[in-house]
């Protein structure tokens, strides 16, 4: 007797495997799509790849110096043994800064201690730059998975997301909103949660809420604002679910409250103490230290591409270079095909719960990238109220800053390009072709360039050999000169490339003024401290408004002021980056005697104080 062959069993994107064939298993698919998108990733950074220790995506070094200081914080915390102090005196001597105020990237700052140790801060950055693309496209196409998204829509979702223009602009200087891994991983928690999938029963939400809080603690300790604005992602999901399927949602409320007290709980265990030295602590500040609605989306950016993309024109390069927030904040660009796609998905599945619910984030987190009242071509409109005006009044939400929401909304549009590929493919199976090459003509515009490399800002001729014939004690504060702020933080970058000196006065940092409202680089200089560092720049041919602000009453401080200010400031020593005999070194030797160490051919000098 004959009997009829198996069926072949179906895939896991639930089309039936080829006969003779095997279904990849779900952890063997997930490794090759993150080694495809590594290899895109390392494309996009490739040239950076021939110095990874000193060159920068172009465009923001200060934000890079930046960067660059904490990793160097972290791991020379490391090396000794302990965790980063949440307050240090490392920058902004004597005063400190407060470290969960700043952009300091703690958890990967630890991780990647080893590397910095051994090859500097910069190629730790380039490193997780790197990770960052490749890691947040195999995020969202974990997720995508997880919901039952095919393996090519899937694919299609973490390109989207993974190497979207918000990130691709967030590369330039802003690594702690470009490494996006995280957000996507914890609105599939909540989301699980939410619906039961993650099983049944208390037990189960528990360990789920557990699983939430982790990745919502370790969120905290890259980019406070992406939690944020991951929560409010998740909280619109849940609410488009909850009205679409009342009773899916609401006959899970103790198993919710259990995971969401599981979640509370391990967040508070694990990042309870940092965020009470937050907010608490001796540095703790009111308010955002930015301008009230200003880095918010222009209305047109979201279809006029900035020179990053591959399709471009020199007009919209230059709407884009024109932008009140910069180019590392202009994150709203999606495409008019993009876009064109979107709203076809959403009006043609809308029936279909994960195209609506993603389709509500989108629209819901782009609106408030828009900010508070309407930008649209360069022009404010203030007139034109949009939903964040008021939803910024509330506790926490005047510190976020709108246009990055676009982040998390591109992950919203890239699950509703996976979901609606995936829908179109199944109502007209005969039209595959077709439907693929809309796909690719919607993410064509999305094609970025190689980033543009910049060389970092490179250590003086004898920096090092200066600090060495110093033999300061650890932890002793030097004057460096010239003295860092927002607009020139070189010395930053020379102090995390070589770990001297251990404390400095000045940097680029948020922090309370002396009154409690936040201000970036706090109190600022002291009118002594921006005599100091306009002397400099007049001698070493540096644009002055670079690092000083000029008295408006054209007044100076006199030598006795001089010597009042760094009587206060009790410096160990003063380090001049100047030639002893170049305007500004001979008026340091005259305010404070002949330098006790001169390095590097006579093009640096070092000043000493003795008491």
């Amino acid at each position: 007797m004959r009997t009829a062959p198996p069926a072949a069993r179906p895939g896991r994107d639930g089309r039936p495997a080829a006969e003779g064939t095997r279904p990849l298993g779900a952890r063997r698919v997930l490794w090759i799509a993150g080694a495809y998108y590594l290899v895109g990733a390392i494309a996009l950074t490739i040239w950076l790849w021939p110095d990874p220790a000193s060159r920068i995506v172009a465009g923001n070094p200060a934000d890079a110096d930046q960067f660059a200081w904490f990793f160097r914080y972290d791991a020379t915390a490391v090396a000794q043994l302990r965790l980063p102090a949440l307050i240090t005196t490392g920058m902004n001597a004597p005063q400190g800064v407060a470290i969960m105020w700043n952009t300091a990237m703690l958890l990967p700052g630890v991780l990647l201690a080893p590397l910095t140790l051994l090859a500097g801060p910069q190629a730790s950055l380039t490193v997780l730059m790197t990770v960052g693309f490749a890691g947040s496209a195999v995020a969202m196409f974990a997720v995508l998975r997880r919901w039952d998204a095919s393996i090519s829509a899937a694919g299609l979702g973490g390109l989207v997301y993974g190497f979207s223009p918000a990130l691709i602009q967030s590369s330039m200087g802003h690594y702690d909103l470009q490494f996006a891994v995280l957000p996507p991983l914890i609105v599939d928690e909540a989301l699980r949660l939410a619906t039961g999938r993650c099983g049944t029963g208390r037990r189960a939400a528990a360990r789920r809420g557990a699983r939430l809080g982790l990745l919502a603690a370790a969120q905290l300790f890259i980019a406070e604002e992406l939690l944020f604005d991951a929560a409010v992602a998740a909280a619109i999901l849940v609410a488009v679910l909850a009205l679409s399927r009342p009773g899916a949602v609401g006959g899970r409320i103790r198993d919710i409250a259990t995971g969401a007290g599981a979640a509370t709980a391990v967040t508070a265990a694990t990042a309870g103490y940092p965020l009470w030295v937050q907010f608490f602590g001796p540095l703790r500040q009111q308010g955002s230290p930015f301008a009230p609605d200003f880095y918010k989306n222009d209305l047109a950016g979201f279809v006029r591409p900035s020179s990053a993309m591959l399709l471009h024109t020199a007009g919209s390069a230059a709407f884009a270079a024109r932008f009140q927030g910069g180019l590392p904040e202009y994150l709203g660009y999606l495409g008019w095909p993009m876009l064109a796609v979107l709203a076809v998905i959403a009006v043609r599945f809308w029936r279909r719960l994960p195209v609506r619910a993603a389709a509500v984030a989108f629209a819901a987190l782009s609106a408030f990238s828009l900010g508070g009242t309407l930008l649209a071509g360069g022009r404010e409109h203030e007139g034109i109220v949009l939903p964040w005006y008021w939803l910024q009044t509330l506790p926490v939400a005047g510190a976020v800053i709108p246009d990055r929401f676009s982040i998390v909304a591109d992950g919203a549009a890239a699950a509703m390009a996976a979901f609606g590929l995936d829908a179109a493919r199944g109502r007209w199976p005969r039209l595959k072709g077709p439907i693929a090459g809309v796909a690719l003509i919607a993410v064509l515009p999305l094609v970025p360039v190689p980033l543009p490399a910049a060389q970092a800002s490179p250590v003086p001729a004898g920096w090092t050999a200066a600090f060495t014939a110093l033999r300061l004690p650890a932890g002793a504060s030097v004057l460096v000169l010239p003295i860092p702020v927002l607009t020139y933080t070189a010395p930053l970058r020379w102090q995390a490339d070589t770990a001297m000196p251990s404390s400095m006065y000045g940097g680029y940092y948020m922090g309370p003024t002396w009154n409690g409202p936040a201000a970036t680089d706090g109190n600022g200089l002291s009118s002594e401290a921006g005599y100091l560092n306009q002397l400099w720049a007049q001698s070493a041919g540096v644009n002055v408004t670079e690092v000083a602000t000029l008295p408006a009453n054209g007044l100076y401080p006199s030598p006795l002021q001089m010597r009042a200010q760094l009587a206060g400031w009790e410096p160990a020593a003063v380090v001049a980056v100047t030639s002893p005999h170049s305007a500004f070194g001979r008026y340091l030797a005259g305010l404070l005697g002949r330098p006790t160490v001169i390095a590097g051919n006579e093009a640096y000098a070092k000043l000493s104080l003795k008491k």
